[in-house]
């Protein structure tokens, strides 16, 4: 019976938030594949995977309120809610609500969330001036002047400091600031325990060396070289203490695959060094992307 009560509740929550949802739908040509439904999952302890197929979303769970990491698409809030009350938690329950980076498939769902739960939203500096807008700036890597990343607006934006420390009750997530494929990126790390084991977990922001036409990392007449600032990026996690890491698309972990993989006796999520595993592929995407800027 408890498991139709959440079931009813999750279809309810899910209704209700898709209607608020679809006026403030992001388009995109991955849009409707990335935000297929999947179903939640536990990854380690009390953390959780709450996001769609495509785009990560995760719950850190406390006995005095929830950490929720990113809010995907605008269109995604309904399936993020479901996902929540599936695993038999309250959206009213999340306190905080923090990002990766402001775009709109990683932030657009934010606003939706933090009507529903009253959560305190945190970001970087730059991040936090994004959310507040609604619209990617021009600092932005994949900025587009004729038709800026446009989602909603974030009413209230507390900024965060590189290192710096977020707490509901227990729970405590680390901001570190990793600009490169935004202005604003960040990485999010935490602990979570299980059978009498604790373990690193990092929500790993993306390093992809992605722009518009024109954008330079090397810089130019008008712009700085953000190589350096994005190869330290890329440094910095990889220091990172990691046994479970988790990006902020699911593919980059494999985190479906790892999931379809668990048994009773196995958690594959646990793979200490992934972070470095992760970092040394972007170092190589950049130094190829790098490497064609010099030569142009």
């Amino acid at each position: 019976m408890a498991i139709l009560r959440r079931l009813a509740l999750a279809l309810a929550i899910t209704a209700t938030g898709m209607a608020a949802a679809m006026a403030e739908d992001v388009k995109c040509d991955l849009c409707e594949e990335w935000n297929q439904p999947q179903q939640p999952f536990r990854i380690v302890g009390n953390t959780y995977y709450v996001g769609p197929r495509g785009l990560s979303a995760v719950l850190v769970t406390g006995d005095q309120g929830h950490i929720l990491l990113d809010g995907a698409l605008p269109q995604s809030a309904p399936l993020i809610m479901r996902n929540i009350a599936v695993l038999g938690f309250r959206i009213e329950d999340v306190k905080l609500i923090v990002n990766s980076h402001a775009h709109g498939d990683h932030a657009g769902g934010i606003a939706q969330l933090q009507r529903a739960s009253g959560a305190t939203v945190a970001a970087s500096v730059l991040a936090a001036r994004a959310l507040r807008a609604g619209l990617v700036g021009p600092d932005d890597p994949q900025y587009k002047a004729n038709n800026p990343d446009r989602f909603p607006k974030v009413a209230q934006v507390t900024e965060v400091a590189d290192g710096g420390v977020l707490r509901v009750g227990a729970l405590a997530v680390t901001a570190h600031l990793t600009p490169g494929h935004t202005t604003g990126g960040t990485t999010w790390s935490w602990q979570s325990c299980e059978n009498g084991r604790c373990f690193n977990v990092v929500y790993a922001d993306s390093l992809n060396p992605m722009s518009q036409d024109g954008f330079r990392f090397l810089g130019n007449a008008t712009e700085p070289d953000r190589s350096a600032s994005f190869q330290a990026s890329i440094d910095k996690i990889a220091a990172l203490k990691c046994d479970v890491m988790i990006a902020v698309h699911p593919g980059f972990s494999n985190l479906l695959e790892k999931h379809a993989a668990r048994t009773s006796g196995s958690n594959p999520f646990i793979v200490p060094g992934e972070c470095r595993t992760y970092a040394a592929s972007a170092h190589q995407r950049l130094a190829k992307r790098i490497k064609s800027e010099a030569s142009q």
